[in-house]
């Protein structure tokens, strides 16, 4: 009997919330859906788009999903939600095409048909397994859970990498891949037991990289495409608030330097170019052919007091990666002092064409700038272009590649100016970027209106990353460590 209850009850649910679209009026508008996905290119194969009804009064929504090279499919509930298998097909079969949504909402018994709208399916595939990405709480001064993640961006599977609950609350930083290898990462982990983990071929070091030729631990850091060597700026990293301003945080150095690890001989790699008080040096990146470090300089400023007028450049410096060495010379690819803006966080892309950046009004942590957006720099012909498509009136930053370099996901702030949520765009062959999408979920507005966490740091993974969290609690607490020297 009381199984008897439990379907009927489910079936009266399914009822209440799901209805056959008649007598329907026709409206000239475009339907209000969360997220918006009207006009995004997407991949084939991505989890399904699924949205929501913005306005709260509708009691049920019907979609129609139409192929331009075949393919259709159909969904009535309470939210646009589509079968996995079947959002894959339609989205392989119209590959170079495009899918018509003609959507109907209910409201107070009646039903509304709206102008159809299109998401367009490009010929560029994403086959990589899914995302990485650390979340944390948007606070400042206290924090509880920090965790890095990773997500199958072809269903709505998220699992943790590692949490700080496994290591009593400590403070982690963001995972870092080489190039999308789930077997080549590092991450840091800060406080009593601080220390730095770099994982390769499935073993993995705890490294304590702070000498007496240094200012302080690794902070910021990149991988050579060899996997033979990382590189890191040391910051002493400090914040301050704002009252009586639109601005709530600023995020700066008071000195910065920047070193390149060798993980085979354990040795820091240093150079008297990149090293000194006179600047502020931060976020070295590698070239996809190992052989240039790129990276942002400002000059050194009384801080916090002169925090708006660091400015940095982008300049690079070659590498010998088989000896080990920099060059002795210190090139500036892009003066965005000159400019009277500010230069960050800049990622090649890994086919060696492009570079893509964050361009604001000051200063080294663009997610607290409401003004920075992406640019991103031609390698071949040295001009950068504004990727207008992809920017907000709030902040872009914390930019990656997919492995094929022709999609790339951003944390944004465009949603409430306090939470970084993820966006996925791709770039065609000429450096163009499509309008981004939000990265789908189950259902959204539910997932994403109770989530109190931001986004950082996200990254594509070529495959699910393996890593024994209980074993990483042991060592740890086991305070073993490898120590470095210096390259003489």
């Amino acid at each position: 009997m009381k199984n008897f209850v439990t379907c009927i009850f489910a079936f009266l649910l399914v009822v209440a919330c799901s209805s056959t679209p008649k007598d329907v009026m026709l409206v000239d508008a475009m339907p209000d859906i969360y997220p918006d996905y009207i006009g995004v290119t997407i991949p084939a194969g991505i989890a399904p788009m699924n949205f929501n009804c913005a306005d709260a009064d509708v009691e049920c929504v019907d979609v129609v999903v139409t192929g331009s090279k075949g393919g259709s499919l159909h969904t009535n509930g309470d939210y646009a939600d589509f079968d996995v298998d079947d959002w894959h097909a339609i989205t392989e079969q119209n590959k170079g095409g495009e899918l018509t949504f003609t959507v109907c909402m209910k409201r107070n018994g009646r039903w509304t048909q709206y102008n159809d709208f299109k998401m367009f399916v490009s010929n560029y595939p994403l086959d990589d397994y899914g995302l990485t990405y650390r979340k944390i709480a948007p606070g400042y001064e206290v924090y509880c859970k920090i965790g890095n993640y990773q997500r199958n961006i072809h269903n709505f599977d998220e699992e943790p990498i590692i949490e700080n609950t496994a290591v009593q609350g400590q403070c982690m930083s963001c995972h870092t891949a080489n190039q999308t290898n789930p077997d080549q990462f590092f991450f840091h982990l800060r406080g009593k037991h601080g220390c730095t983990l770099i994982q390769r071929g499935g073993k993995h070091v705890w490294y304590n990289a702070k000498t007496d030729s240094t200012i302080a631990n690794p902070s910021y850091g990149y991988w050579h495409p060899s996997g033979r060597y990382c590189c890191f700026s040391v910051n002493k990293i400090h914040q301050c608030f704002f009252t009586g301003n639109k601005a709530m945080i600023e995020v700066f150095d008071t000195a910065s330097d920047l070193v390149v690890l060798d993980v085979e001989t354990n040795q820091l790699i240093l150079s008297p170019l990149l090293q000194g008080s006179e600047s502020f040096e931060t976020y070295p990146v590698f070239s996809p052919d190992g052989r240039t470090m790129y990276f942002c300089v400002s000059k050194a400023y009384d801080m916090p007091r002169e925090y708006d007028k660091a400015k940095y450049n982008l300049c690079k410096i070659s590498f010998d990666p088989e000896k080990g060495v920099f060059g002795n010379k210190v090139d500036t690819v892009i003066n965005a002092e000159k400019m009277n803006k500010s230069v960050t966080f800049p990622r090649p892309s890994y086919d060696g064409k492009y570079l893509m950046y964050c361009l604001s009004d000051f200063g080294n942590f663009p997610i607290n700038h409401a003004e920075a957006d992406l640019w991103m720099l031609d390698l071949r012909t040295n001009g950068s272009i504004e990727l207008k498509n992809a920017n907000s009136p709030q902040s872009e930053s914390y930019h990656n590649w997919s492995s094929n370099s022709h999609w790339f996901v951003t944390a944004s702030r465009r949603e409430d100016t306090l939470y970084g949520l993820l966006y996925i765009a791709s770039i065609d062959d000429n450096g163009n970027a499509t309008k981004p999408f939000l990265l789908p979920q189950r259902n959204p507005q539910k997932f994403y209106h109770e989530s109190l966490f931001s986004y950082n740091v996200p990254d594509f993974t070529k495959s699910h990353v393996d890593f024994d969290a209980r074993k990483a609690y042991d060592e740890v607490y086991s305070d073993k460590r490898q120590r470095v020297t210096i390259k003489n």
